[in-house]
């Protein structure tokens, strides 16, 4: 793995989602439709389905949403068509930036992401522009502290794991995407507690930024993350260790 910390990253880029948590619910709605639709509503054998059902719940959002949202996703009920659709552009100083949104209006969405680069220094641009830059990746975290890196390792590994590396106070957890869920559910069984639990995009290569290119590059991602029909925004900015996280 990359010396550079994907944790570092992700809690940095998820400074503006954590903070509007008034959007959460419209964007899990969204995510879990999107999901049924793709494999069907029983999340016993949609694991997509089952993911966004749990981060709902861990948002504390009511049954009777999520419920409704698996409905319109199997078309019992009543809802607008929606896509997934991804985006692909740069930052200052080159670093690349992927996005991935849920839209009603692949018009009105790509209008507004172009004009969210433009506002914040960046640019969109075309189809596998950046894509290729990132890995498709299973990522989970832990906490260290009270957590014995030898036998989590053994666990991790045993259960189909990548790799694991100690970043700081974090552990961090690969996995390919066909054994996210077998890992993921292995360690929680054995009582860790997940930090982060989440199919990512990890940069093969990571681009080395002062702090003020960081700080423009984390003010493009927080509006992008902002954008109602944006789920996920990753970049293979190496943001500095000292910088803050969140606006100022």
């Amino acid at each position: 793995m990359s010396g550079h910390s994907h944790w570092a990253t992700i809690k940095h880029k998820k400074g503006a989602a954590d903070a509007k948590k008034g959007k959460i619910f419209s964007k899990m709605a969204k995510l879990i439709m999107q999901a049924a639709r793709e494999g069907g509503g029983d999340p016993a054998t949609n694991a997509k389905l089952g993911l966004w059902i749990q981060k709902a719940r861990e948002s504390n959002m009511p049954r009777e949403n999520i419920d409704r949202a698996v409905k319109k996703g199997t078309g019992e009920l009543p809802g607008q068509q929606i896509e997934e659709v991804n985006y692909e552009g740069y930052g200052r100083d080159g670093v690349a930036i992927l996005i991935n949104a849920i839209t009603d209006n692949k018009n009105r969405t790509i209008s507004e992401i172009r004009s969210i680069f433009d506002r914040n220094g960046g640019s969109l641009g075309a189809n596998n522009c950046v894509a290729w830059l990132f890995e498709k990746k299973g990522l989970i975290t832990i906490a260290s502290e009270g957590v014995n890196e030898d036998e989590l390792m053994t666990v991790a590994l045993d259960s189909g794991a990548s790799d694991l590396q100690l970043a700081g106070d974090i552990f961090e957890i690969t996995t390919e995407v066909v054994d996210f869920e077998k890992v993921k559910k292995t360690l929680t069984d054995k009582g860790y507690k997940l930090a982060l639990a989440e199919l990512s995009r990890i940069p093969k290569t990571y681009v080395d930024v002062d702090e003020n290119s960081a700080k423009k590059i984390m003010g493009l991602m927080e509006a992008l993350e902002e954008h109602d029909d944006v789920d996920q925004v990753f970049s293979n900015c190496a943001f500095p260790s000292t910088m803050t996280v969140g606006k100022e």
